[in-house]
C-alpha cells in the first residue's frame, strides 16, 4: 500500500450519503461492509479508496492512517 493512498484515505471526504463530509478513515466499518455486501463500492478512484479503507479497518490499522489527517 502506497503512502499517498493512506494520505488520501485520511483526508478525502465522503461526497454523498448519510456520512457526507466525513473523512473516509472515519466512516463506520458497518457502513463500508454494507457497500461490500449489499451494494457496490462506487466506480473509480473513490471506490478503490473505500475498499482500502475497509481493509484497513478490518485489520485494525486505523492508527496508522489517522495521524496523516491534515490539521492533527
Amino acid at each position: 500500500m502506497d503512502k499517498a493512498f493512506l494520505v488520501e484515505i485520511a483526508n478525502t471526504t465522503m461526497p454523498f450519503g448519510k456520512y457526507k463530509g466525513l473523512t473516509l478513515i472515519d466512516l463506520p466499518e458497518p457502513y463500508l461492509l454494507w457497500f461490500a455486501r449489499k451494494a457496490e463500492f462506487p466506480s473509480g478512484h473513490l471506490g478503490e479508496l473505500m475498499e482500502m479503507t475497509l481493509a484497513i479497518k478490518i485489520e485494525g490499522l486505523e492508527g496508522l492512517v489517522k495521524p496523516l489527517k491534515k490539521g492533527t
